[in-house]
């Protein structure tokens, strides 16, 4: 749903019902910053995209939130029975004043540059609380459960997400920034040798009838 709101309206005074998208046109980088802000101060929980002027506010349901939630548990298991580090930024903040573009994915992980945010999040609890996209790398894979709105990837590309994974009711897909354009791709580069197109649908189907916990388990007793 597209509709027109002055971005005059303090944020929580707009009322999202869950599984609903307001996209609203014409906002500047620095009331997106501001929206941002009263959000945090006002502890509201929502998604936000914002792309060249455009801004999108997504309420999750709960049935978005589940799928890539188990896919990120998916994604640690295979890491730590690998033995690979990584570090999860969930939905963080990624923003990039330069290209005028702002993306909340659903989860992150920081794998090949997982050192370097951990001594990041070693800083933040002394200097900084927000991740800096000007000096901070973009997250190594993201992970859009895209089952109410639909994934941007225009601002991955814009962010430098070298790969993004969008998982829908009806496709799993695995994107890889490529000269700039994302190319849906059958391997994941982050696991060269498993058959993750495969995979991921299948394991998330057997968490949805047998349960996340007893999948996890079995996965890893079948990869070690």
């Amino acid at each position: 749903m597209t509709i027109a709101i002055p971005v005059t309206i303090p944020l929580k005074n707009i009322q999202i019902n869950p599984g609903s998208i307001i996209t609203i046109h014409d906002v500047t980088w620095e009331q997106f910053e501001a929206i941002l802000e009263e959000r945090e101060a006002e502890g509201i929980r929502t998604r936000i995209a914002y792309s060249k002027g455009t801004l999108e506010i997504v309420s999750p349901l709960p049935a978005y939130e589940r799928p890539h939630r188990i896919i990120g548990y998916i994604v640690t298991t295979l890491l730590d029975v690998q033995g690979r580090d990584w570090e999860d930024f969930g939905s963080s903040t990624f923003r990039k004043k330069a290209k005028q573009a702002g993306l909340e994915p659903d989860t992150c992980f920081y794998i090949q540059n997982a050192e370097k945010m951990r001594d990041l999040l070693a800083a933040a609890l002394r200097d900084r609380q927000k991740i800096d996209m000007t000096v901070d790398p973009p997250p190594d894979l993201a992970i859009a459960a895209d089952i109410t709105s639909k994934t941007t990837l225009d601002i991955y590309g814009a962010l430098e997400v070298p790969e993004v994974w969008v998982y829908t009711e009806e496709k799993f897909m695995i994107n890889i920034l490529t000269e700039g354009k994302y190319v849906e791709s059958f391997t994941s580069p982050t696991f060269p040798n498993l058959p993750i197109i495969e995979l991921i649908p299948q394991l998330v189907k057997q968490a949805f009838t047998e349960g996340s916990s007893k999948m996890l388990r079995e996965l890893r007793k079948q990869m070690s």
